[in-house]
C-alpha cells in the first residue's frame, strides 16, 4: 500500500477513475474493499462527487476552505462539494457520507464548512482566531492558511482544482511571512467577490498575475 502513496497526488478525474479500474475493472457502481480503493484526500472527493453531479447536468463546484466538525474549536483544512438546487448552493460532503459528524453530511449547517474567503473575512472582523485554522497534524496554522485556502478556492471555482499542497504566485512568500497590506487588501478583495458570487469578478481576478494557476502545476 506505502508504494501507492503517489496516488494522492493524481489532479484529473480521468486519472483517478483510471487508477481505480486498474485495481479493480468493475463498474464504479460496485463498493470496493479498501485495498482496492484509490488512495486520495479530500480533494479528490471533492472533485469526483463534483464531476458526477455534472454528468448529470447539476450545476456543481469544489469549493476550498475550512471543516469546522473534524476538530472542536478547530477549522481543519477541507475540501467539499456545493451543486445548485432550488435556487441555492447546497454543501454536500461527500468523503462523511453515511457517518455521524455532523446531522446532514448532504446539507451541510451554516459554519460547519467556511470556504477559504470566508474564513479570511471571519478572521478580519475578529470573528476567529486564525491561529485555530490550519492543516491538522502539521504545524501550519494561521492567517497564512487560509490566504492560501482563499486563493485555491477562486482557483477552484474557475474550475481549476489544485492539489491542497499546492502554491503559486505570492503564496509561499505568504508562508514565509514576507507578504505586507497591499497582498491582504487583494485577499479581502478575493473574499469579496467570491462571497457575491459574482462570476465575472472571479473570473477577471483569476486572470491576475498574482492568482492564475501556472502552466505546470495544471499539468
Amino acid at each position: 500500500m506505502a508504494q501507492r502513496f503517489a496516488e494522492n497526488h493524481l489532479r484529473t478525474v480521468d486519472g483517478i477513475i483510471g487508477a481505480l479500474l486498474a485495481l479493480d475493472p468493475a463498474p464504479l457502481t460496485v463498493a470496493r474493499d479498501p485495498a482496492r480503493r484509490v488512495i486520495g484526500t479530500c480533494r479528490h472527493f471533492a472533485v469526483l462527487s463534483c464531476a458526477l453531479l455534472r454528468y448529470r447536468e447539476i450545476a456543481a463546484r469544489a469549493r476550498c476552505g475550512f471543516a469546522t466538525y473534524f476538530h472542536p474549536g478547530q477549522g481543519v483544512d477541507h475540501w467539499i462539494t456545493e451543486y445548485r438546487h432550488d435556487g441555492r448552493w447546497v454543501r454536500i460532503d461527500s468523503e462523511i457520507l453515511g457517518g455521524a459528524l455532523v446531522a446532514k453530511p448532504e446539507d451541510l449547517a451554516t459554519g460547519e464548512f467556511l470556504s477559504g474567503g470566508e474564513a479570511w473575512t471571519a478572521f478580519r472582523e475578529g470573528r476567529i482566531d486564525a491561529a485555530k485554522f490550519g492543516v491538522y497534524g502539521t504545524g501550519n496554522w494561521g492567517p497564512a492558511e487560509i490566504r492560501g485556502n482563499t486563493v485555491k478556492d477562486l482557483a477552484a471555482l474557475n474550475k481549476v482544482e489544485m492539489l491542497p499542497w499546492d502554491e503559486w504566485g505570492r503564496m509561499d512568500a505568504s508562508y514565509r511571512g514576507e507578504t505586507g497590506p497591499d497582498y491582504d487588501a487583494l485577499i479581502d478583495t478575493m473574499a469579496a467577490v467570491c462571497a457575491a458570487d459574482d462570476n465575472r469578478g472571479v473570473a477577471d481576478l483569476y486572470a491576475s498575475e498574482d492568482f492564475t494557476v501556472p502552466a505546470q502545476l495544471v499539468c
